[in-house]
């Protein structure tokens, strides 16, 4: 959101732009996860809270060993994911807490994709043309 806008001035194209942009990131991450699922001692992320995105938190990378090479992808405003187990070859994958997060992941698309559509059908009725 613009920081000179206040709380009835919201720009609603805007924010349904960047949510849509927010979860299609996060799928990407999840995506990543279940890619890794057998993969020795990987450990899932999961997309910052969209609220520190609007709130313009960002979080800074960090490498816990030196010697760990940067990796190919870059982790943006992933953050780590508590899992409940490991595996005995240490990777946290739970394939049911991400094909979960995948589900809601699509529900919320569905809902600000649908929101969008609402809104723009509501400024071609306001213009003569709904």
């Amino acid at each position: 959101m613009n920081a000179g806008m206040n709380a009835g001035q919201t720009d609603i194209l805007g924010l349904a732009a960047s949510r849509l942009g927010w979860l299609d990131d996060r799928q990407k991450v999840l995506a990543r996860n279940i890619a890794n699922a057998n993969t020795p001692n990987f450990m899932p992320r999961d997309e910052a809270a969209f609220g520190s995105l609007l709130a313009g938190a960002s979080l800074p990378a960090a490498r816990t060993e030196p010697m760990h090479l940067p990796g190919t992808i870059a982790a943006g405003n992933t953050v780590p994911m508590k899992s409940r187990q490991r595996s005995i070859d240490g990777n946290a994958v739970a394939l049911d807490e991400q094909l979960t997060k995948v589900a809601d992941t699509d529900t919320q698309q569905r809902l600000a994709t649908s929101l969008y559509s609402k809104y723009m059908g509501m400024f071609q009725t306001a213009l003569g043309k709904g």
